[in-house]
């Protein structure tokens, strides 16, 4: 995601400048036990995340969902049936789904009418009988209602947001949840169906690949496909009036670019550089983690950010190509390497960040050391400071400055200590030891430790644990 953050605000270009590997992924059945209580067969309503403490739910994995949508852009109607694959990873007598604000009509666990309840954001299922722990099962909930968005500690607004011809669809952190019914921790991702019906003359564009779309009777049926593990915060039905390109680049990425009219001449010049901008990553990183890709483009002005939806940022409105390079970034950090806990958000957002920074360098701009040193320019007082990367303290600051401005400045001390060749061999041995899995913090210092041979807990401490601004740098 751009940031910092802000509702109803515009970004400018200087606004997005300034805030401008153990290796082996974390198992996500361990992750969600661990989240699970050690006695009884209720799941958790939470996945334990202290900043969002009843987003995701424990007890279970969902390994795939199939979404049937259909979207009434005039009377802002949403018609759901979400079809979630699961595994059991502990005895369950009930367990829950993250769902806010519409009307569940029916639930069947392996198509056996289930008991369920509404509790806030939980809706709590009761199957007919007690599910052994790793079974294999199914459930279907049906709904309908008028999503709406949630508004994010931060003031933002999350998840379904209407606009004038459809709808801008963002999830980060929980707005999956205003949408369809989900464990919605970025612990537990899944491979993903989406059938999304519209009235004739408006587009739905979820993730991944394009398996087709038929028009009949005024409404519009697409189809689409991601078949590559996904946080549910990354899923997106964004629908609208929008022109379509599709192509593919020359390493076989099926790109789906879909833009609003009103913004289209702004951004054909970035967005034609979006195969450059994949193939220079792919360099640095290693290779492109997903088979599609792609930009939405659309007219929402009063929304305020991009974000990295898997496979196909989404983004309010024409992006500059930092955008573009930060959102592209996240494919790799954040995507394909999820979090497992939202206090290392750092871990996603600084690494765009310093995306950004390299691009600039290598593409005739300002020096990463320039750009740093402008940051670190910035008095005691700045906001900048204001608290540490590794730990914003509270979901009201997961899109703050001091997550991605001083994320990468840590990532630029790590490159300064370690030198280029080891650094960006940490960066590409990070993306692939964690693809399509999780890291944490304490994984990418080990790892950044083992590639360098250094010791490097002085490092990480001051840049990303220690309050205030670091002294010597």
């Amino acid at each position: 995601m751009t940031t910092p953050r802000r509702q109803a605000v515009r970004r400018t270009a200087v606004l997005r400048r300034e805030a401008v590997l153990a290796t082996v992924p974390v198992a996500v059945a361990a992750l969600l036990g661990a989240a699970a209580p050690a006695a009884g067969t209720a799941g958790a309503a939470g996945a334990g995340d202290p900043y969002f403490p009843l987003s995701g739910n424990g007890g279970y994995h969902v390994s795939h969902y199939g979404l049937t949508l259909r979207y009434d852009t005039a009377s802002r109607h949403l018609d759901g049936s979400a079809v979630l694959t699961a595994r059991a990873t502990q005895r369950l007598s009930r367990f829950d789904l993250d769902l806010n604000g519409l009307k569940v009509t029916g639930v069947t666990v392996d198509r056996t009418a289930a008991g369920f309840r509404r509790s806030g954001q939980e809706l709590v299922v009761t199957p007919r009988h007690a599910l052994r722990k790793d079974r294999n099962f199914r459930i279907t909930v049906s709904y309908h209602g008028t999503p709406k968005p949630v508004t994010d500690p931060d003031g933002s607004a999350d998840g379904w947001i209407p606009t004038d011809d459809g709808a801008f669809v963002a999830g980060e952190p929980q707005g999956a949840m205003t949408w369809f019914p989900a464990n919605s921790h970025p612990r537990d991702k899944s491979s993903y169906d989406f059938t999304i019906t519209v009235p004739q003359g408006r587009t739905a564009v979820a993730n991944g690949v394009l398996r087709g779309q038929h028009t009949a009777h005024g409404l519009t049926t697409f189809r689409w496909h991601q078949a590559e593990p996904m946080a549910a915060y990354l899923a997106t039905a964004t629908v609208g009036t929008f022109k379509v390109q599709q192509y593919t680049t020359g390493d076989g990425i099926r790109v789906y670019n879909a833009v609003d009219p009103r913004e289209a001449h702004a951004s054909a010049p970035v967005l034609k550089k979006l195969p450059s901008v994949l193939a220079w990553e792919s360099k640095l990183f290693g290779p492109y983690p997903f088979r599609a890709a792609g930009s939405i483009v659309d007219h929402a002005p009063d929304v305020g950010y991009a974000l990295e939806t898997q496979s196909r940022p989404v983004y309010d409105s024409a992006p500059d190509i930092s955008t573009l390079v930060h959102e592209s970034a996240h494919q790799w950090f954040g995507d394909s390497v999820s979090l497992t806990a939202w206090k290392d958000i750092w871990l996603n957002e600084g690494f765009a960040t310093y995306a950004e920074w390299l691009y600039s360098e290598q593409h005739g701009g300002d020096s990463t050391q320039k750009t740093f040193d402008h940051l670190y320019a910035r008095p005691a007082t700045d906001g900048l400071w204001a608290y540490p990367a590794g730990d914003p303290g509270s979901g009201k600051n997961l899109f703050g400055t001091p997550v991605y401005a001083r994320g990468a400045m840590a990532l630029h001390e790590l490159r300064k200590a370690v030198g280029d060749r080891n650094f960006f061999r940490i960066l590409h041995a990070w993306a692939a030891a964690h693809r399509a899995g999780h890291g944490t913090t304490a994984q990418f210092v080990r790892l950044a430790e083992r590639e360098s041979g250094k010791n490097l807990d002085g490092l990480f401490h001051t840049w990303l644990y220690t309050k205030g601004k670091p002294k010597n740098a």
